[in-house]
C-alpha cells in the first residue's frame, strides 16, 4: 500500500523524534563501532585525487565525520535530528546540515563521495527513488556512493519508534540502478561470518561520468 504524504511526514517526524530523545544513548552505544571496512570501501572507490569532498548522510553524532577529517578529507554531515546534529558539529568541527531526509536541499554536483552508513533503510520505499535521485544529483560526475543497510526480504514498517524498510540484494540493486547508479561492489557484514550471521548489506556505486 502506498504511503500518503501525511503518512510520510509522520514517519519522518516519529523516527527523528526517537533519535532526538535518545541522542546520548545512541552515541554511547555506537561510538565504538568498527566501520573501517565501510569507510575504506567508499574512499578506495573514489577516482579523483584526495582530499575528497564527502557527504556523511545521516551522520548522527559525528563519529565517521571526525574519521574523514582525520584522514585529511573535507567532510560535511547531514542529520535530521537537532541534538545529534549539534553533537556532530561539536565532535567533528565539520559543517552539519540539519535536514529531514524526505525534504532534502542538497547542492548539485558538489561531492566526490556520499557515505550512507546504516541510514537509507529509514527511508520509506515510496520515497526512496526520490531520495536516491537527490543523492545522485549531489555527486560530481564519476562520484561514489556507499550504503549499508540491514537486509531483509521486503519487510517494511515500524520497529518500536523507528520506521525501517529491509530490502534483499536484488531489490536494492533495482532501486540503485533505477536512480542512475552503476554497481561497483557489494558485500555482507560482519566480515568472516556465515551469511546467516551477516545482517548488513553493504554496496558501492558510481555516478557515471557522462549521461
Amino acid at each position: 500500500m502506498r504511503q500518503t504524504p501525511d503518512a510520510l511526514t509522520q514517519i519522518a517526524a516519529q523516527t527523528l523524534a526517537h533519535y532526538e530523545q535518545n541522542a546520548e544513548a545512541y552515541w554511547q552505544g555506537t561510538r565504538g563501532h568498527d566501520v573501517r571496512q565501510n569507510i575504506a570501501a567508499l574512499l578506495n572507490a573514489i577516482e579523483v585525487a584526495p582530499p575528497f569532498e564527502l557527504l556523511d548522510f545521516g551522520c548522527g553524532p559525528g563519529r565517521d565525520l571526525k574519521t574523514f577529517v582525520e584522514l585529511g578529507h573535507h567532510a560535511t554531515g547531514l542529520e535530521g535530528a537537532a541534538q545529534p546534529a549539534a553533537m556532530a558539529r561539536a565532535y567533528s568541527g565539520c559543517e552539519v546540515l540539519q535536514q529531514n531526509f524526505l525534504e532534502l536541499d542538497l547542492p548539485e554536483a558538489r561531492f566526490d563521495g556520499v557515505f550512507a552508513n546504516a541510514v537509507l533503510f529509514h527511508v520509506p520505499s515510496d520515497a526512496l527513488p526520490r531520495v536516491l535521485g537527490q543523492l545522485h544529483a549531489s555527486l560530481k560526475p564519476g562520484g561514489t556512493l556507499f550504503s549499508s543497510n540491514p537486509r531483509g526480504e521486503g519487510q517494511e514498517g515500524w520497529n518500536g519508534e523507528r520506521y525501517g524498510a529491509f530490502h534483499d540484494w536484488p531489490t536494492w540493486q533495482r532501486y540503485m540502478t533505477s536512480a542512475g547508479f552503476v554497481e561497483l561492489a557489494h558485500y555482507y557484514r560482519p566480515a568472516g561470518l556465515p551469511l546467516a550471521q551477516q545482517p548488513w548489506l553493504a554496496s558501492v556505486w558510481r555516478k557515471p561520468k557522462s549521461p
